[in-house]
């Protein structure tokens, strides 16, 4: 009679009612909250500029975060020293810069973790940042950001790409974003083609002139910019300068009594 039944009786699992409550509730809160996606940017920043040289690359952008028509913050960096080979340039809304920023940040600390001497270039860093704009626009949950990548590639040569919010990315010898590739694009294309070796040293006086054309004609720009620039052998952001700017001209439009 031992034989027919099993030693090994399954008996059912006691259920905490408790748990199953608390499970329940917790699923209920979090189908309850509203999605927490940027519908449209809050504080954002204007024209992000970039231009291969002969000896380089330079990336340009002021500092203004504006608050939507306010010019609220004046004193924020839309230029990111990634490593001594790459500067990246941010277009669009600040806060979803700083994340992007983070995820950088992070990327530069797993590599100097590792220990081998291995960095990330220029192309490296551009291709994951389509990736990752790409994913967050197919979540449709986007990053409101257009980035420009400047630096140079494992070889030594002067790299510069640009990507937007929904992952379209090229590369040219000269970038610009915002209202910056109306007024400033046409003002670099032209200064490359008169002169095609143009020096950093002329790079950076170029930015300078773009930027305060687009200070006079931008209603979201600021005469307040920093300069980046990568070489052969390190980058670097400059601090805060000012152009000279020069008011009279608002006195030769006629027209407009």
């Amino acid at each position: 009679m031992a034989g027919m039944y099993s030693t090994h009786m399954h008996l059912p699992r006691m259920v905490d009612m408790k748990e199953k409550v608390a499970e329940f509730w917790q699923e209920e809160a979090t189908l309850s909250q509203p999605r927490k996606h940027t519908l449209q940017p809050i504080v954002t920043g204007t024209s992000v500029l970039g231009i291969m040289c002969k000896d380089g690359v330079v990336i340009a952008a002021d500092t203004l975060g504006s608050y939507g028509s306010l010019a609220r913050f004046r004193d924020i960096s839309r230029l990111m020293k990634v490593n001594d080979s790459t500067i990246v340039g941010g277009f669009g809304d600040y806060a979803d810069f700083q994340f992007i920023m983070k995820l950088l940040e992070q990327q530069t600390i797993d590599d100097n973790v590792v220990g081998d001497g291995v960095y990330r270039d220029a192309p490296s860093i551009h291709n994951w940042l389509r990736c990752v704009l790409y994913n967050r626009r197919s979540k449709m949950n986007p990053l409101w950001n257009t980035i420009v990548v400047a630096g140079r590639d494992f070889s030594g040569k002067p790299y510069l790409g640009y990507v937007d919010k929904i992952g379209v990315s090229f590369t040219d010898k000269s970038v610009a974003t915002g209202f910056g590739s109306y007024i400033a694009k046409p003002m670099m294309r032209k200064a490359m083609e008169e002169n095609p070796d143009m020096t950093v040293e002329e790079a950076k006086r170029l930015m300078v002139r773009c930027l305060k054309v687009l200070f006079y004609r931008d209603c979201r720009s600021l005469n307040r910019f920093q300069i980046g620039v990568v070489t052969s052998t390190e980058s670097s952001i400059s601090e805060p300068i000012s152009a000279d700017t020069d008011w009279t001209i608002g006195a030769n439009p006629s027209g407009y009594e």
